[in-house]
């Protein structure tokens, strides 16, 4: 586990399980809204997130959390490990809320400078990931499980557990669910 990809819906946990996944390892964290995402949620060109992205994929090791679907096949590409949180919708649209009432007019640590922590009708519909995106996601991840290490948590106990499986011998499961 060196070059380390995390997805999943809006809320699922990805960029605080990112965290703590480069806190255990030791590897540098990278949180693509952070790098793309410009003062009043102005996304960055597509041409500027893939050089991003073939720059940071380059690196020796790297822990990446986001999804941007128009650019995920550079990280699908390099990754050796695949980190899929399918979390429950339910818990995503609590976090969701949960988050925006704690950020309330600032920005998150892990977004954009000049992105205040907002939830609209078009972001909570996106939290319905579970529904619309999660089989043609599933289905890419288990064609790349070959060559990568594909690990797909779908609960928070899930997430503690392989975090403390890693912190006491730094081994992971072929396929984590729970």
């Amino acid at each position: 586990m060196r070059k380390i990809m995390i997805i999943g819906s809006g809320g699922a946990g990805k960029s605080t399980f990112a965290r703590q996944l480069g806190a255990r390892l030791d590897i540098d964290v990278y949180h693509l809204d952070a790098l793309f995402l410009k003062p009043g949620w102005v996304g960055s060109p597509r041409t500027e997130q893939k050089d991003v992205q073939h720059e940071l994929v380059r690196k020796q090791s790297w822990i990446i959390d986001g999804n941007y679907g128009g650019t995920m096949d550079i990280r699908l590409q390099e990754a050796d490990t695949i980190i899929f949180l399918d979390m429950p919708r339910l818990l995503c649209l609590f976090r969701v809320l949960k988050r925006r009432w704690m950020y309330h007019n600032k920005s998150r640590p892990d977004m954009g400078e000049g992105c205040k922590e907002k939830v609209g009708w078009a972001f909570i519909k996106w939290v319905q990931y579970r529904e619309t995106r999660r089989p043609k996601i599933l289905s890419s991840l288990m064609a790349s499980s070959q060559e990568q290490q594909v690990i797909v948590i779908q609960s928070p106990r899930g997430a503690r557990h392989l975090l403390a499986t890693i912190e006491a011998n730094g081994n992971t499961p072929r396929l984590a669910e729970g």
